[in-house]
């Protein structure tokens, strides 16, 4: 009895003691829960808000009483760099893009959404001095044998010629309808806007607001229209000094390597498409479009003419005027040009 009464005191004078470790667990586990649900909510909140980069002025900077602040820069929005290793860079809190081009690699970059129809804007400055050899190219295109493309390509010179721009459209995987003009500026002193309008009526190319070409939907007379298949919009600068510039007479002279074309101010309006749900975010089946007017814009006689005149002075190369490589005859689609 005695024993036992021992015993039951020591166990009462240790209570308090098993009382204050299991309070103290207890709190240990509660901050342990906090600090874990403290980064887990940092965590997701970086990961619902993709592609912002931690910035802070230049006044801030030694300042750690100032919090930084999250931005989202435009092509880090819009675009991934999807070759060329470290190449192409992102400048400006992502405002500005550059791509560069040495000996062992160019660099390029393409768009995070898929198009189907689209209106998209790029101020481009392109290679300065002499870019001999070298191809900006600036397009939509889709995939597989059977691709849909539509193409601005900027073949480079020899100091003191002009770029030559190579324009070019591909309809379920149907190209050879090259049309080539001498820009009127230098395109590497500034940046000048680059356009293409994409809609299921036409097609249209733009340099500087100015139309330059125009492809109409000619599905009635039995050419594949690019309707059906959505495109990401890709950027590239690489070597083609095996034909690009004089047909390939004139090479790349690696020793002014490395070579850099700048982008910025990239717009658009497009119908986004899902391939989670196999559908576009415009309905082209239902109009009148709201605010989306290009999905049905055409040039009028008066910008046709004010084309053409341009194309006149400037394109050198037009494919539904070579005899040689056609010699039955220019494509369908050219009686509509």
């Amino acid at each position: 009895m005695a024993r036992f009464s021992s015993s039951s005191s020591r166990s009462r004078s240790s209570l308090p003691y098993i009382v204050l470790l299991f309070v103290a667990a207890l709190f240990v586990f509660k901050i342990d829960v906090i600090i874990s649900q403290t980064f887990s909510s940092a965590r997701r909140n970086l990961e619902n808000t993709p592609n912002r980069i931690l910035v802070k002025s230049k006044s801030q900077e030694t300042d750690d009483s100032i919090p930084v602040v999250l931005v989202n820069g435009t092509f880090h929005r819009h675009f991934i760099l999807s070759w060329g290793d470290d190449r192409g860079k992102i400048h400006e809190n992502g405002e500005l893009l550059t791509l560069s081009l040495d000996k062992q690699s160019g660099s390029g970059f393409q768009s995070k959404k898929e198009y189907l129809f689209a209106k998209i804007d790029m101020q481009i400055k392109l290679v300065p001095g002499n870019s001999a050899g070298t191809v900006t190219t600036f397009y939509l295109s889709s995939q597989g044998n059977k691709h849909d493309e539509i193409d601005f390509e900027f073949l480079g010179n020899s100091t003191g010629n002009p770029y030559t721009l190579h324009t070019n459209i591909f309809s379920l995987g149907q190209g050879n309808r090259e049309q080539q003009f001498f820009l009127w500026f230098d395109p590497t002193a500034d940046y000048h806007t680059y356009s293409i309008l994409w809609n299921p009526k036409c097609i249209i190319f733009y340099v500087d607001g100015t139309p330059i070409r125009e492809f109409k939907n000619a599905e009635k007379i039995g050419v594949p229209f690019l309707k059906y298949q959505p495109m990401r919009l890709y950027s590239s600068l690489w070597n083609a000094d095996d034909w690009a510039t004089q047909g390939g007479r004139v090479k790349t002279n690696w020793k002014l390597a490395p070579f850099i074309a700048s982008y910025k101010n990239f717009t658009y309006e497009a119908c986004i498409y899902s391939r989670l749900t196999s559908s576009s975010s415009c309905n082209i089946n239902s109009p009148p479009f709201g605010n989306n007017a290009w999905l049905t814009h055409e040039l009028d006689r008066r910008s046709r003419a004010k084309m053409k005149i341009l194309q006149k002075k400037h394109m050198i190369y037009d494919y539904c005027k070579d005899k040689w490589r056609f010699p039955k005859g220019p494509a369908p689609e050219c009686k509509l040009q």
